[in-house]
Parts: C-alpha cells; sequence; structure tokens
C-alpha cells in the first residue's frame, strides 16, 4: 500500500502558514463569566501552561489572579454558585471521565472536592437563586448505572439524599429546588415522564415517547413553579417549544420551525421565563418574545459588526451581560455589557494568538443525499483556492471530508479550528450533517436507524461526489477524518469502499460495534434501548448479526489507502481494546497502519500538548497522502505522551521526532 501525493490545486505558499500551537494551544483567555451579584468577573487562563480560573473584581479586570492550582490538566469549564461566594468546576482524572465537584470558596480562598468519591460521576441537577448556598446534585455513589439525587450545602459540604434513582435516568427540579419530574427509559426507546411530589413518584407516567419521537424533553420551569417549558416532537417532524400549564396540563405552542428542532433558549434570570430561543439550519438566528431583549441585540449587532452576538453570561439582576461576536474569518472580542449605561467594555480578543492569522469563512451548503435527502453541511476553502471569498473553488483542491461524532449530534456554523487549519495547509475541508445528525427533526435522525455503514455512509460518499462535481477537489484527493463516530466513519471508509478516499484519520473510533455495546459506561444504561435500535441489538442474533455486518473489524483485510489511528488509553466510552483490535487485524494481514496511543487521554485529546502533537502527526500524514503543506514536527512529539504502538515508519519525519 503507497501513499499517493496531490498536489494542491494553486500555491498556497503567499498565505502565511498559522502555527498548530496558536490553533490548537491553550487560548489565552475563554469562557468569561460574571458573578450572579455582578461584583466580580472570571474566566479561564492558563497558569504554567494549564487552564485555572482567575478572577477580578468586575470594575477592574485587570487586576485579575488565579483561584485554582490545577496542575497538568486543565479546568475544562466551570460555573458560579447563586451565592456569588463558590467557583464551581467538575474535574476527572486522565480523561475517565469520574467526575468530580470541586468548589473554591471566595472569602478563604479554600478549594474543596465536595464529592471525593472513587469511580462516582457526579451531575449538575439544579442551582436557584432561591436557595443560593446549596445545588442538586446526582451521584453514581451507590449503583453506577443511575444517579441518585442530592442537596449540597456549599458551606458545610453536607450532602443530603433526597431520592433514589433505581431506573430513573434523569430528574427536573423547579426553583426551590424540588424534584418535580422524574424520567425513565422505556422499551419503546424513548422516555416515561412522571410527576414527583414529596420525593414520591407517581404509579404512572403522564407523558411517554417513543424513539421515533425521543427529542421530546422538558426544559424547565419558571420560578413560580406555574409553568413548564417543553421542547416537544410529537405529532409533528422537528421539536417545537411549548408552555405547559402545570395545574391543568395544557399545552400552548410558543414556537416553531420546520426546517429544525428548536433547543437552545434564553430564560430571563429574574423569573425563568423564554425571552427568546434559537434557529439553527445554516446559520444561527435568535428570535424574540423579549422586546427589551431584541432591542439589546440590535444594538449590540450594530456595534460589533457582522458575526452572531452570543451572550454567555448574565446577573440575577439581569443589568450586566457578558457578550462577544463569532466573526469565523476574523479574531472577535469578549465584552462586558452594561444594559442600562448601553457600556461595552472590551476584556479581551476571543484567541488572541490569531489575532493577525489569514482565517477563511465556512460557507453553510445544502447538499442533495441520493435519495433525495437535504443534507446541511459546511465548507471552508483555502484562500488559493477561493480568492473572492464567495465560497466557490476557483480550482480543485484536496479536500477533507471531516466526519462528526456522536452520531447524534451536529455541525454549525461557528469557529472551527480544525477547518481553519486545514484550509492553511491547503485543503478543502467539508463537515457534513449525513442522516442521523440531531437538529433536523425526526425524520431526518430517524434516517440513520439501523444505517451505520449504509446511508449514513452513502450520504459521506454522496458528499464527496458533490465536491468533486463543484470542483473543489478531484476524485482521488479526499481524505476522510474524524473522532468517535467520526473515527468509525473514516474506518468504515477505508474498509467498505477501499477506493474511495486517498487516506484515512480515525480517533477515538470504534472498529467492533459488538464489543462497543459490550463496553460502554454503566452510567449509560438509561440509553442502552436507543443504541439497540439505532444500531442493532446485541440481546438477539439478528441484532448481533447487524452489528457484525457494520464493524470495520471484519473487513481490516480490504483496508488499501494509509490509515492513522489516535487512541486514549482511559477511554471509557469507546475502550483502547477498540483500536487495538484493527490494528491487530490489519497487522495479521501485514497491511501498514499508524497506531498512536495516550496514556493519559480518554475520548479525545484534552491536553495541549498531546493535541497539538497529534495533529502535528496528522498533518505530516496528510501531507503525504495529499500534498499540502506541512509545519515540520519539531519538538511537539516529545512534548506529548504519545507512544506510537506501530508504524512510525509511514508518517514522515515520525521516527525521528517520537525518539525522547
Amino acid at each position: 500500500m503507497t501513499a499517493r501525493a496531490a498536489s494542491p490545486g494553486a500555491p498556497e505558499s503567499e498565505t502565511p502558514l498559522i502555527a498548530r500551537t496558536a490553533l490548537f494551544g491553550s487560548p489565552e483567555r475563554s469562557e468569561a463569566q460574571l458573578s450572579p451579584n455582578g461584583k466580580w468577573l472570571s474566566w479561564l487562563a492558563p497558569v504554567d501552561g494549564v487552564m485555572n480560573i482567575w478572577l477580578a473584581p468586575s470594575h477592574r479586570p485587570a487586576a485579575a489572579k488565579p483561584v485554582t492550582s490545577s496542575k497538568g490538566q486543565d479546568i475544562p469549564s466551570y460555573f458560579w454558585s447563586s451565592d456569588s461566594q463558590h467557583l464551581m468546576f467538575f474535574q476527572d482524572q486522565a480523561g475517565d471521565e469520574n467526575l468530580h465537584l470541586y468548589g473554591i470558596e471566595l472569602g478563604t480562598g479554600r478549594q474543596r472536592d465536595y464529592t471525593p468519591f472513587s469511580q462516582v460521576r457526579a451531575r449538575l441537577l439544579g442551582r436557584s437563586s432561591a436557595h443560593p448556598h446549596e445545588l442538586v446534585l446526582g451521584l453514581n455513589q451507590r449503583d453506577p448505572r443511575w444517579h441518585d439525587v442530592y442537596r449540597l450545602d456549599l458551606r458545610s459540604g453536607a450532602l443530603r439524599l433526597l431520592m433514589r434513582a433505581d431506573g430513573y435516568a434523569n430528574f427536573l427540579v423547579d426553583h426551590d429546588l424540588q424534584i418535580r419530574l422524574a424520567q425513565r427509559p422505556n422499551a419503546a426507546g424513548g422516555s416515561d415522564y412522571f410527576r414527583v411530589s414529596q420525593a414520591q413518584v407517581a404509579q404512572a407516567p403522564y407523558l411517554s415517547t417513543t424513539l421515533e419521537d425521543s427529542a421530546t424533553a422538558p426544559l424547565g420551569y419558571t420560578h413560580d413553579g406555574r409553568t413548564l417549558y417543553w421542547t416537544d416532537s410529537r405529532g409533528r417532524d422537528t421539536t417545537a417549544v411549548f408552555a405547559e400549564d402545570v395545574a391543568s396540563g395544557r399545552q400552548r405552542l410558543l414556537a416553531e420551525d420546520a426546517r429544525v428542532d428548536l433547543r437552545e433558549t434564553m430564560l430571563d434570570p429574574r423569573n425563568g421565563k423564554i425571552q427568546a430561543y434559537a434557529v439553527n439550519y445554516l446559520n444561527l438566528e435568535w428570535k424574540f418574545f423579549d422586546k427589551a431583549m431584541q432591542t439589546d441585540f440590535a444594538w449590540l449587532q450594530n456595534r460589533l459588526g457582522k458575526g452572531e452576538v452570543f451572550v454567555p453570561s448574565r446577573t440575577h439582576a439581569d443589568d450586566q451581560w457578558i457578550v462577544g461576536i463569532e466573526p469565523i474569518s476574523k479574531v472577535g472580542t469578549t465584552y462586558l455589557f452594561d444594559r442600562k449605561a448601553r457600556q461595552l467594555t472590551p476584556l479581551y480578543p476571543t484567541r488572541a494568538a490569531l489575532l493577525n492569522a489569514p482565517l477563511v469563512a465556512m460557507h453553510g451548503v445544502e447538499i442533495k443525499a441520493r435519495d433525495g435527502l437535504i443534507l446541511p453541511s459546511y465548507l471552508s476553502l483555502p484562500k488559493s483556492a477561493d480568492r473572492d471569498g464567495d465560497g466557490k473553488a476557483d480550482q480543485p483542491v484536496p479536500l477533507v471530508l471531516l466526519v462528526h461524532g456522536g452520531p447524534w449530534s451536529r455541525e454549525s456554523m461557528t469557529y472551527d479550528e480544525r477547518h481553519q487549519w486545514l484550509a492553511n495547509r491547503g485543503y478543502a475541508v467539508l463537515s457534513v450533517n449525513y442522516r442521523a445528525s440531531s437538529g433536523f427533526g425526526k425524520k431526518f435522525l430517524n434516517a440513520g436507524n439501523l444505517q451505520w455503514t449504509k446511508a449514513m455512509h452513502t450520504d459521506l460518499l454522496d458528499a464527496k461526489d458533490w465536491a468533486v462535481k463543484q470542483g473543489i477537489t478531484r476524485p482521488d484527493t479526499v481524505a476522510i477524518m474524524g473522532a468517535s463516530y467520526g473515527g468509525y466513519a473514516s474506518l468504515v471508509g477505508l474498509s467498505f469502499t477501499p477506493t474511495s478516499f486517498a487516506c484515512g484519520v480515525d480517533i477515538v473510533g470504534p472498529s467492533n460495534l459488538e464489543t462497543l455495546l459490550a463496553t460502554i459506561p454503566p452510567y449509560w444504561e438509561a440509553r442502552k434501548q436507543q443504541f439497540y435500535k439505532r444500531m442493532g441489538d446485541p440481546t438477539t442474533e439478528e441484532g448481533r448479526a447487524t452489528l457484525r455486518a457494520a464493524s470495520p473489524v471484519y473487513k481490516a483485510d480490504q483496508i488499501a489507502r494509509p490509515l492513522l489511528i489516535g487512541q486514549g488509553a482511559n477511554d471509557p466510552r469507546v475502550k483502547q481494546a477498540e483500536s487495538d483490535q484493527i490494528v491487530l487485524a490489519m497487522q495479521a494481514k501485514k497491511i501498514p497502519v499508524t497506531y498512536v496511543l495516550y496514556p493519559d487521554e480518554g475520548h479525545g485529546f484534552n491536553k495541549p500538548n498531546n493535541r497539538i502533537g497529534f495533529n502535528a502527526m496528522a498533518e505530516a500524514f496528510l501531507g503525504q497522502c495529499l500534498g499540502g503543506r506541512v509545519e515540520p514536527l519539531g519538538e511537539t512529539v516529545r512534548q506529548s505522551t504519545a507512544h506510537i504502538v506501530t508504524g512510525a515508519e509511514h508518517v514522515p519525519g515520525l521516527q525521528a521526532a517520537a525518539i525522547k
């Protein structure tokens, strides 16, 4: 098996090379938030190269200081307690996804592990300004499959059991932190919803769904507890937003869109009422119920220019917001917004390392699959192939088909460092919402049931053919790449259709669907029926045959194009054995493969040095296969924890770069 080099359509040398460290390293600052009382500003920023939480008075951002001291592992995200006295975050160990809840007390600076239990995953179920010193948590300490409900006192650290789960997958609490609703998976692949009163669950469900309407779910209660919001697809294709009168049970339609599911909303922090909702087809658009908010957004858009305005944080009084603008092809800025004074205070550029970088646009496109299904997709082109920026290729260039994970998730119009990276190296980049992607209605979602190597795969082949017909690329200069399901899709592409792609990159992708389902985390118990009905039921012979037929490991002998595999040793979702299996199957047939294992990673590469190091290898790999530009490997591999299990000789420079 030899790699085929293909030269990009036009020289990209006139476009400056964007350093991988700028694209995949830790940002200088991110995730700015306001304390609920508006007195404090916080964000994530590096301390000795590791993302930690920083704190400053809201009127003096320059006085920020770190308040956490995480070493070796980034704090991925955080939130404020309602009392404005505690900064809270979840963190696991080396990617094992057993999340502990930590908190920092502002008055003393003390950090506490509120859930110091081994092999336990904590979940946040509720917080409220009515009980500012408390949180409601789910803990699977008693039974790893189910999360019992606890009330946590942040001052004392005391945990009080409210209710055992025992088969209930989720709970909804109200503003008074009372459990009001319990969700239990049912045999039809949907959910039964039960009313709860004083920790007692009603005997009969008051609402049930099947697999077809599994996207139906509650959004939350207004603060007075009289209204419960839902996204509901029953009797329709896409989920719409409804308001249920709790006393009578009557539902009232608030918003709908025939193209997409409505999910994302903005709630008034003062009363919990919906003020706006998002419609996200090719682009995201906010629609408003609240006229004052609509006026504010229009004012912000006028001041900040082209791009998506977002509001990630608001005070309880709703008088101050954190706002940002996402223009995609240039660096935006995060601001503090005083609503009353109509004053914007710049805090930081969202990606300072890319301020002068040659970023490219992302273009929403519609691709028709062979059966007529429309696939909303996103295309980025290198500057050499789209000199006027109209999203139409001036000449063909190599293309990377970048497949999203899930598969029950979706691509959206947003800044994507992978798109920027690959386009800068001379590749067109295409991300497809193939059938089974969520967000485009239940027909679109359920069209992927039992189609893992069938229509879900032919959607990707149809997208490739579309790109060829559009003059974006040529048939023999397309790579397939992705993580999780995207990694699986890469394995399928190279094994089921061996000549369709020039090469493939599989990141934490399953190769054997039977062993995948046999080893999913215990806390995914509630989703098993959905997995079985959408993938194949391993409890039946017919289902096992379906899973085997869709498993790339059994077609490893068909692989004829270069393959790079990356895997985290601690991955609880797609175990290391998934990558081990296909590598061993390929080696048994003397088929070359490059396999990279990270001993301190889980489902994806979260540590910056590992992320940068793997992408450096992928860049060299793609450069050899497709002829794109390559930034030298340098010290990136040695600075990571990568263990090259096999195949270093198949990636240019990797053998020398990996010697420590």
